[in-house]
């Protein structure tokens, strides 16, 4: 089967489950998707449910937001209609339950693969507006995105054993080594010629930030995966995770990131330009 006709064929079963609440929002309901997906009973479906659920808990995700427990109306033969329990999932949990489903089934492996071609898609127009914005845009973006996953990237560490400010500051000190041929907070600082009261992720290029977010989002990753639980692991994974980030960069033939120039405005410096624009033109 082509990927047109895959994409096709699930768009327009899965669509055609798909429902509204009172206030325009989807959703679907389990027991129907567990139907469309050939599981010939619920309680079957059941312990894919919960391995959705935990894949979204995994993710960050708020739980609540994706799986909703529910009372339905479900039909039980001749007509007759018994209210049972239900799950009322976003299309994201949809996403997770055909991650997590059976691939020997053929509705399961092309459901998969339907999910894999969407997301491809909408990646590749986050590319195209992406690649639109002016430098400050791009640093701003990701600068934000980083803010985000190294909170992540904190509490898998905590989660791993490191627990104190200065757990944490020999954590991320493993981290910069790695990705940084052994230099330190303190060198890339100083290389920079920052002050102390700078922040070292908010004078770099967008280049170079991005380096870092991939950098702390395998290392969040791994931490979880290899189910790391003391500090001394937890710093070699994120220094081995640097060290692959710049053997990666050094293959494809990339500027190291501590020669990458350092730009002249500040994240906060760009924010506060910005502020004053918007202001400007909401004054007008």
């Amino acid at each position: 089967m082509t990927t047109q006709n895959i994409t096709e064929q699930h768009k327009a079963t899965f669509d055609g489950i798909r429902q509204q609440d009172e206030d325009g929002n989807e959703f679907w309901q389990a027991r129907s998707l567990a139907k469309v997906l050939d599981y010939s009973e619920y309680r079957h479906f059941q312990p894919v449910l919960e391995r959705a659920k935990q894949a979204c808990v995994n993710s960050e995700q708020t739980l609540e937001d994706h799986f909703e427990d529910i009372l339905a109306m479900v039909e039980i033969g001749s007509g007759a209609k018994r209210e049972l329990p239900d799950v009322k999932l976003s299309r994201y949990a949809c996403y997770l339950v055909v991650q997590n489903g059976d691939p020997t089934k053929p509705v399961i492996a092309n459901g998969q693969t339907y999910f894999a071609i969407q997301t491809r898609k909408q990646e590749l127009a986050e590319d195209d507006k992406f690649s639109t914005l002016s430098e400050d845009d791009k640093r701003l973006a990701i600068r934000r995105e980083l803010a985000t996953h190294n909170k992540y990237l904190a509490a898998a560490a905590k989660d791993a054993g490191v627990e104190t400010p200065l757990d944490y500051a020999i954590f991320q000190d493993h981290g910069y080594r790695g990705l940084y041929g052994g230099m330190k907070a303190k060198d890339i600082h100083a290389k920079k010629g920052l002050k102390k009261s700078h922040k070292i992720l908010d004078h770099m290029g967008s280049t170079e930030l991005a380096a870092n977010l991939f950098r702390a989002t395998q290392t969040e990753e791994k931490l979880k995966r290899d189910e790391v639980e003391n500090k001394r692991d937890a710093n070699q994974t994120h220094h081995e995770v640097g060290k692959k980030v710049r053997k990666t960069i050094q293959e494809l033939g990339g500027t190291m990131p501590e020669e990458l120039p350092t730009p002249e405005k500040s994240i906060k410096q760009v924010e506060n330009a910005k502020k004053k624009l918007e202001k400007i033109k909401n004054d007008k």
